[in-house]
């Protein structure tokens, strides 16, 4: 947490002097918005890597760690694969969905989606963490062999998670127009940011519910059950819907901004 608190607060100082300039330092746009962000994730890693080569902590790394343990190595690519492949799928289906909805409601339609698709990242930053928890309190249980306990704490997360996102969705119902206008004021912009809020705050709540369950699987070990879930749910239903509807039915991007619920990308 600590090391993401300094490479955030560095990119925030570093990207309006590097953006915009600052005395001697030139403008630099949009190549300064990439340099700030780099920096600020190479003092992350830095302080890192300081906590696990060099401070006298917990964890330490030692040179005689890196001598290869190939059967723990083919339980964590048994484990890891199914999992690259949970993110390929969503982000691919993204990459498609995204497309569809710039060549159908052009411009803004794509402009007003990522708006409202950075102010729900921003909001939905607690839903992952809790979601996260699931995975590791799920494992850790299961490590102990304390399996009704494991289910506990899988029911809670859910719990939590969907109070905070029933306020999430409350927050974009009502606050929409507020949140959007921090990012443009342009009218055709802001309508298609507000409609999209709208839309995906629907499904939030069963959106909080799946991550937790996704990474309460993966954390019991199971990683192919959720890349299977993601394959059905955005290629074999979520993809070929939206395409459907919007050939066929002429809806435009409300089709994909009703079925591109938010993935982690």
């Amino acid at each position: 947490m600590k090391s993401l608190w300094i490479a955030n607060i560095a990119n925030i100082i570093l990207c309006p002097v590097l953006i915009k300039g600052f005395g001697p330092i030139p403008a630099l746009g949009l190549t300064g918005a990439a340099l700030a962000t780099t920096i600020g994730r190479s003092i992350g890693v830095i302080y890192q890597l300081y906590h696990l080569l060099v401070a006298d902590t917990q964890i330490r790394i030692l040179l005689h760690y890196f001598k290869p343990n190939f059967s723990v190595i083919q339980s964590v690519v048994k484990i890891a694969t199914p999992g690259i492949f949970q993110f390929v799928i969503a982000s691919c289906s993204w990459i498609f969905l995204a497309q569809l909805v710039a060549t159908t409601g052009g411009e803004n339609a794509s402009a007003g989606y990522q708006t409202a698709l950075r102010l729900m990242m921003f909001f939905m930053l607690p839903a992952w963490g809790l979601s996260n928890a699931a995975s590791t309190l799920v494992g850790q249980n299961m490590g102990a062999n304390e399996m009704l306990r494991a289910e506990q704490s899988v029911m809670k997360t859910v719990k939590y998670n969907v109070i905070f996102m029933v306020a999430v969705s409350l927050i974009f119902f009502l606050l929409g127009d507020f949140l959007v206008g921090f990012f443009t004021q342009e009218t055709e912009i802001k309508d298609f940011a507000k409609n999209a809020l709208h839309i995906m705050s629907i499904g939030f709540i069963f959106y909080g519910i799946g991550m937790v369950m996704i990474n309460a699987f993966n954390g019991a070990g199971d990683t192919w059950t959720p890349t299977w879930v993601n394959l059905c749910g955005f290629w074999l239903f979520q993809i070929p819907l939206a395409y459907f509807l919007s050939k066929h039915f002429g809806m435009g991007p409300k089709v994909y901004l009703f079925l591109f619920l938010p993935q982690k990308l």
